[in-house]
């Protein structure tokens, strides 16, 4: 299951203010008008040990009446079919008007976690009006003040408590996806891989069906492909094919062992690729970075060193991801690319032994320990792997708590450089020994 919490309702109830205090950044830019909600609308937040991605539907609207209400019961429809937990927002200072009722008709014909959230409940007068929204009909409703934040808490329990995190098992065939941005070539790589036409239409309006899984075997490799392309614009999709999209890709990352990032070589990286690199590696999956249409480019002597360095810089401070110039079209380098996605399938699965672990960090740590804190001396005293299903790392010492993210940063390095684990994300922890 995909850990993905969407947030709908009508528009102006405070859906990217409250989306703003689960992500914990001001990423939505917020405005009263509107379909103002631009830019980011997705991000991962962690609460109770659960980590999952919210999907902030507002960002996803343009601003047009006629369309407005309709584009609304789309992305409500999506969020049906595509999201684990549906946060449904009202607003207590307008009480339950006609779209509100609507979506609720939907929200009950689905058999979606569905939490009601009444917000702008900050004084005692409006606490009492909000239990109005009880009448909706829904187990769990919550009031919410999302400017102050009161009761956000007790939101985050509730999701957290409806999501399910289930490990990957270890016999399964590796998954990998490809995901990137409207044309940027998924359908074509998908295709130049498979070797056959595939594109299968999907109306958004409801027959909305999960990501195709196709088998792999050739040359000796074998994957499952997660295969989020084959959405065509249909007369209205196209005000949620963004939504829809966005959708997908973050599903088909849950779903995923090693994601294929492909970005447009005559645009570079966009910050909607940012966006989508961030959450692969918040997830801790493996990643290669793909760039497509590079037959396209005109070459100088470096110019794939040259763009390699740019990209690199962007991805910053997780840039240790294999980088390959393709062509899906004239399939250039796409067997290379197969190849990659399984090398960092093995170094996410690999488990390095405890003596090769210790001896060769504890070296590391002595030629450069870490920074004394008041005069205390730090020492580390034996490291392992923990048993996640992704590589992460349990330093012991003597004070956990004072040690920099500079030195943090100088152990992953260090690991990096000694193991195989190029395209993975890595989590360390120093705990008290």
């Amino acid at each position: 299951m995909a850990n993905i919490v969407a947030i709908v309702g009508r528009p102006n109830v405070g859906k990217s203010t409250f989306y703003n205090r689960l992500i914990g950044e001001r990423q939505a830019i917020i405005d009263d008008t509107s379909g103002v909600t631009r830019d980011r609308q997705y991000g991962t937040t962690d609460w109770n040990g659960k980590t999952f991605t919210v999907v902030d539907t507002g960002g996803f609207v343009r601003n047009s009446d006629d369309i407005f209400e309709a584009a609304i019961r789309d992305q409500v429809k999506i969020a049906m079919e595509e999201a684990a937990v549906i946060l449904f927002m009202v607003d207590v200072t307008t009480g339950i008007t006609d779209l509100d009722d609507e979506i609720a008709d939907m929200l009950r014909r689905s058999d979606k976690e569905v939490i009601v959230v009444v917000n702008k409940v900050d004084n005692n007068s409006r606490a009492i009006d909000a239990n109005e929204f009880w009448s909706l009909g829904f187990e769990e409703t919550h009031f919410l003040s999302s400017l102050s934040g009161s009761g956000s808490g007790e939101i985050l329990d509730a999701v957290a408590e409806k999501i399910v995190d289930e490990p990957p098992s270890d016999d399964e065939i590796p998954k990998f996806c490809i995901v990137g941005q409207p044309n940027v070539g998924k359908s074509s790589l998908t295709n130049a891989l498979i070797g056959e036409e595939r594109n299968i239409v999907t109306d958004i309006a409801g027959t909305t069906r999960d990501a195709i899984h196709t088998k792999y075997s050739k040359f000796g490799n074998e994957f499952l492909l997660i295969d989020t392309a084959g959405i065509r614009k249909k007369s209205r999709v196209h005000e949620n094919l963004e939504f829809y999209s966005v959708m997908r890709a973050i599903k088909a990352i849950e779903e995923s062992d090693v994601v294929l990032l492909m970005i447009d070589a005559q645009t570079g990286v966009e910050s909607q690729d940012m966006s989508i690199f961030k959450i692969i590696v918040r997830r801790k999956k493996g990643v290669v970075l793909l760039v497509n249409k590079w037959d396209l480019l005109e070459k100088e002597t470096n110019t794939a060193r040259d763009f390699e360095r740019v990209i690199r810089s962007k991805l910053a401070p997780f840039n240790d991801v294999p980088i390959i110039f393709i062509s899906a079209t004239e399939k250039q380098r796409i067997f290379k690319a197969v190849e990659r996605a399984m090398e960092v399938y093995r170094n996410r699965k690999q488990k390095i032994a405890t003596s090769k672990l210790n001896d060769i960090m504890l070296d590391a740590i002595e030629r450069n320990p870490p920074p004394a804190y008041r005069g205390r001396f730090i020492k580390i005293k034996y490291v392992t792997q923990l048993p996640t299903y992704f590589p992460s790392f349990a330093f012991f010492c003597n004070h956990p708590k004072h040690i920099k993210d500079d030195y943090k940063n100088y152990i992953e390095n260090q690991l990096r450089k000694n193991f195989p684990l190029s395209g993975v994300p890595i989590s360390i922890f120093f705990r008290q020994k």
